[in-house]
């Protein structure tokens, strides 16, 4: 103590030199900083909620922005749908998520944990300093501001408890924004049911309808209140608790039958910024930018984008050969159980078109790039697309990519205002049938699969053929003509074993939610991780030299480790109050 005295000593004599013979240093307030006083005002506080509200993307954390990204993309190259791409040096940290070998200290992980609980702070900060103002605010607009931020806690625990297996809920009750002991809490009890009574009681008071975009409304509460329930619809033994899942039915069928939302009439028009906020969208991460700034935009994914012009940055996140394979169909239905015993090829014919003959789902080419193939209007995909071929393969992600008419403004093209679609109403359909299987009602969930499927077969949907220019960048469409053998057929055949219909409903969810950031906790919800990741892993390892000898551990892998500083910064009187997962 003497040490850092002697230090505060020697820095406050420099200030004084600096400031000669006045004091009025000592009187000034910090630049750029704001007590609880100058923000306790009706306009204070909605800068607050606004301010929660940049955490959600993720990019709010100083010093990075795309560890925390709301996408997920960088946990979801531990599932079998992605691979972390570019090449093999560039950020080791994602080699060791791809790789299994989860450490306490990964920056990602830990900046995961920073950037979320950032975000729960900003939340709880709107609370108690709504509790301040005195005057001019409505008690309507109060219980509004406390909805709005008790959602954004709701979700922002919603996504630790994806990540973490028994991660820290913080309440307002427990924050207090001037003392950094106030959040010093165990880690000692399950949290979700915090994470429901934040979104029962935001919908509760969220009007149907919001004037501003970006706002959730209490169809949003709702749907993330059942999404919560149906990710406690199997134990990790993969065992159904029927008691959740009839909850979580009871609120996916109120906002199918009730709620003003309909599935759009083409897949695609979740994945273009020309589409953003449509009929199918529940809650969306909004994303902006202009000639003059990219600062709103979809940082986070940024460097997700293929390694070609226009984009020239930097490969990360590539589609995996099994995903591809998924696509692949007979009469019209997916392989349930046979998909990745046959590859589809990346090769291409001498006029730069694809080999492929086979019958495809139409979603592939909306969900990965592949060569031969028009890419989301830019130009014909070819490997010139990757990195390092000999690395992580020809295939590429697509969805989080603006579409040429969004593409180049405010500097770095790879940024742009194509929202991230984190709730839409294909997801509802999809986790209703979920819960619909595990109650006894195939044939319901058959009727919510084929609403999915007839939307994708629709072939005003469908990527068009494009025939190579004399440039690499020329080409032109053939009106009328699909990309691939497209073929997607409804299920017409009634469904009677359970066990076929779930493994139906969750190749769809699959299909339908490749590389939107969901694969990873999907498996891990439904209690079957290691069975489904050390298949992929043996398969795909056979064209992904890397991955060989690596091995996914039940029990283990489904959740990541809290991170050392966490637990060391926990600490109250020498002992650190969060407690490691025991698996790590």
């Amino acid at each position: 103590m003497k040490k850092g005295n002697f230090i505060l000593g020697a820095l406050l004599a420099i200030l004084m030199l600096v400031t000669g013979c006045s004091d009025d240093f000592l009187n000034r307030e910090p630049e750029g900083r704001f007590s609880e006083g100058d923000v306790a005002t009706a306009d204070g506080v909605e800068g607050l909620l606004i301010a929660a509200y940049t955490m959600v993307p993720g990019g709010g954390l100083t010093g990075q922005t795309w560890y925390n990204d709301i996408h997920n993309w960088v946990f979801n190259i531990a599932s079998d749908d992605a691979l972390k791409g570019t090449d093999a040096g560039d950020q080791p940290e994602q080699s060791f998520i791809e790789a299994y070998d989860f450490q306490a200290f990964n920056v990602h992980i830990r900046d995961k944990w920073r950037g979320l609980y950032k975000g729960v702070a900003a939340a709880n900060n709107v609370i108690n300093t709504l509790a301040l103002v005195e005057d001019g605010i409505s008690d309507a607009r109060r219980e509004q501001i406390i909805a709005e931020a008790r959602f954004l806690r709701g979700l922002f625990h919603f996504e630790a408890r994806k990540m973490w297996r028994m991660p820290v809920y913080i309440s307002d009750e427990n924050f207090v924004l001037n003392d950094l002991e106030s959040t010093k809490i165990p880690n000692d009890r399950e949290i979700w049911p915090f994470i429901e009574a934040d979104f029962e009681a935001a919908a509760s008071v969220l009007p149907e309808t919001q004037g501003e975009v970006g706002r959730p409304t209490s169809w949003a509460a709702k749907a993330f209140l059942g999404k919560a329930k149906i990710y406690q619809g199997f134990d990790q033994s993969g065992n159904a608790n029927t008691a959740k899942m009839g909850e979580a039915k009871a609120v996916f069928d109120d906002i199918i039958n009730n709620g003003p939302f309909e599935l759009m009439d083409k897949f695609q028009d979740n994945f273009l910024v020309a589409t953003r906020n449509n009929a199918e969208s529940i809650f969306e991460v909004q994303y902006a930018i202009s000639s003059a700034t990219g600062d709103a935009a979809n940082r986070g994914i940024g460097l997700a984008h293929p390694y070609t012009d226009p984009w020239g940055c930097c490969g990360f996140y590539q589609a995996s050969q099994n995903l591809v394979n998924a696509y692949q169909t007979e009469n019209g239905l997916p392989l349930l159980d046979t998909f990745d015993v046959t590859d589809v090829s990346a090769d291409t014919n001498a006029d730069g078109s694809s080999v492929v003959t086979t019958t495809l789902d139409p979603r592939l080419d909306h969900t990965v790039g592949r060569p031969g193939i028009l890419y989301k209007g830019f130009k014909i995909y070819q490997t010139d697309f990757v990195r390092d071929l000999s690395y992580a393969g020809p295939f590429f992600s697509m969805k989080h990519v603006a579409e040429p008419e969004a593409f180049g403004q405010g500097g770095w093209g790879n940024l742009s205002a194509n929202n991230y679609r984190i709730m839409r109403l294909g997801m509802i359909y999809l986790w209703l049938a979920e819960a619909e299987v595990e109650l006894g009602n195939l044939e319901r969930a058959r009727e919510l699969v084929n609403e999915i499927r007839s939307r994708a077969a629709n072939p005003d949907g469908f990527v068009p053929n494009a025939i190579q220019g004399a440039e690499r960048n020329d080409f032109s469409i053939e009106e009328g003509v699909p990309a691939a053998n497209y073929d997607i057929a409804t299920y017409d055949t009634p469904w009677t074993d359970q066990a076929l219909a779930r493994k139906a409903v969750r190749f769809e969810s699959r299909l339908e939610f490749a590389l939107e950031g969901h694969r990873f906790f999907d498996l891990q919800r439904w209690g079957v991780s290691a069975q489904v990741l050390n298949a992929y892993i043996a398969s795909e390892s056979q064209h992904r030299s890397y991955l060989q000898g690596l091995s996914f551990t039940a029990g283990k892998h489904e959740y990541f480790p809290i991170p050392l500083e966490a637990i060391d910064r926990s600490a109250l009187d020498g002992q650190p109050t969060l407690t490691q997962d025991p698996a790590y």
